[in-house]
């Protein structure tokens, strides 16, 4: 209980803690506009930094902090576009498709590289060895389908005449890879440490390290697009705070995993301070988020998932004021 004290300690004064996280204007800027600041809670391991940012979020003024359980992606992206929550950190490529079906969002910021994994069956090797197999998705159009089916158009192969897609639950789909019976698999954490750890297929992609993925944001923060307009600087401390907590996630992985698991967001350590290590925090203070938005946009549209360009998306659905201003007062 002493170190796990000294960690919520460290979490709630993270300005003091490492150079890395000294604001040089943050106290200048004026109370949020809003005490209460509601995000979702899909229980998605990659999306630590807002499960663990509670103690900051508090620091920056907000003394009503919610977590609203929601189901899945959709049910992430649906709480925010409606109002019923304010902000959260999600894959680009749903972000992306919330914007071009007219969904009220802004996104504000990149939070990591790449969390999700493509893993084959043994008798698949490398991508293009799908060709002909099975895949499993949750569901035509879901963001899984989405994803494993612009990395297989990467490799001239269309999710609808080359390969034969099967709606299952997650468990389900595990436990066909395992038998044989499945050859495609999209994971998303805690799925590809649990695959790991049984041994179960093998690794086809990792976005978070294997080219052309790596080299753009996965994961995004977007706010409901009213909540924004209403309350800039309540929107500006929140993501700074989840900034700021990517740092923790960073520097001791080991007990953001356990706060997230006592908190009740995510059940299983190991597979939690797996993840929390292996996913590349750092990123949002180099990588281009606009350019996040132009590679999924394109993806996408090429593959006939939105209508919209990148350009519209980004002309329409962002604003980087707030990560500029925050790359300033928090440099290392």
């Amino acid at each position: 209980m002493v170190s796990r004290r000294r960690f919520l300690a460290r979490l709630a004064a993270a300005a003091t803690v490492a150079p890395a996280l000294r604001s040089r204007v943050g106290s200048a800027d004026p109370p949020p506009e809003t005490t209460r600041i509601r995000i979702p809670n899909i229980g998605g391991i990659c999306l630590a930094p807002q499960y663990a940012a509670e103690e900051l979020l508090r620091a920056e003024g907000f003394t009503d902090v919610q977590y609203v359980k929601k189901q899945g992606p959709a049910g992430l992206v649906q709480a925010v576009t409606s109002g019923e929550a304010d902000l959260s950190i999600n894959y680009a490529a749903g972000w992306a498709g919330s914007l071009d079906a007219g969904g009220a969002i802004t996104i504000l910021a990149g939070v990591h590289t790449g969390c999700n994994e493509l893993f084959g069956s043994e008798r698949v090797h490398a991508i293009p060895d799908l060709r002909g197999k099975r895949i499993a998705v949750g569901g035509i159009g879901d963001l899984r389908y989405q994803l494993i089916s612009i990395v297989l158009a990467q490799v001239g192969i269309d999710r609808r005449r080359d390969v034969e897609v099967l709606e299952l639950p997650s468990v389900d789909a595990i436990r066909l890879l395992g038998e044989g019976k499945v050859d495609g698999f999209m994971g998303f954490p805690p799925e590809p440490q649990e695959l790991r750890a049984r041994k179960i297929g093998r690794v086809l992609l990792d976005n978070g390290r294997d080219r052309p993925w790596s080299q753009y944001f996965c994961c995004m923060i977007a706010a409901n697009r009213e909540f924004h307009r209403k309350h800039p600087v309540a929107c500006k401390r929140a993501v700074r705070a989840i900034l700021k907590t990517t740092e923790m996630c960073t520097q001791e992985p080991d007990r953001v995993a356990r706060l997230i698991v006592d908190r009740g967001f995510t059940p299983n350590y190991e597979y939690a301070r797996a993840t929390v290590r292996e996913v590349g925090y750092r990123a949002w203070r180099d990588f281009n988020p606009e350019e996040a938005v132009r590679f999924y946009g394109l993806r996408l549209q090429e593959s006939g998932f939105i209508k919209a360009s990148p350009k519209k998306l980004i002309a329409e659905g962002t604003d980087w004021r707030i990560i500029r201003e925050l790359r300033k007062e928090l440099k290392a």
